[in-house]
């Protein structure tokens, strides 16, 4: 994807999007203390896996993503239509960020490993159901 020498943005826009961490962010902060406090290992951002998992718990073979719900296309089909800057570039980006997230989760699978992603905000509003869902999946994993 080829990015535009300019950008039709204000500064406020600007400005919060300079704000936008690609790494380290609250939820992820707050789920990956949750599993830590609930005695569970792991490596953050591990990049020798395809999309660097926010958290990859290796005993197990999960990798756990925290996505940004405009970076990730939350509700996708309803939200496009509401972008009022830059709406060709957005739109293509996003579509491009789904399609590599189903990439990464293919590679993910066919290495052994479980993909599991959480909305932000949904890490924010319920760690630890978060982390009890996670749980299920170790359960699922040992029973095998």
């Amino acid at each position: 994807m080829k990015h535009p020498k300019s950008y039709d943005t204000d500064n406020a826009t600007s400005k919060r999007m300079a704000t936008v961490k690609l790494k380290g962010g609250d939820a992820e902060t707050l789920l990956a203390k949750a599993l830590w406090n609930k005695g569970y290992r792991y490596r953050k951002n591990y990049r020798k896996l395809p999309g660097s998992p926010d958290i990859a718990i290796q005993r197990f073979n999960i990798a756990v993503f925290v996505d940004g719900e405009f970076w990730h296309g939350y509700d996708w089909i309803n939200k496009k239509e509401s972008i009022k800057r830059n709406k060709a570039y957005w739109t293509e980006k996003i579509e491009e960020n789904i399609a590599r997230d189903n990439r990464n989760d293919k590679e993910l699978k066919a290495m052994g490993w479980i993909p599991i992603h959480f909305w932000s905000k949904e890490v924010i509003k319920d760690p630890e159901g978060c982390v009890k869902d996670i749980e299920d999946i170790i359960i699922q994993v040992r029973t095998q």
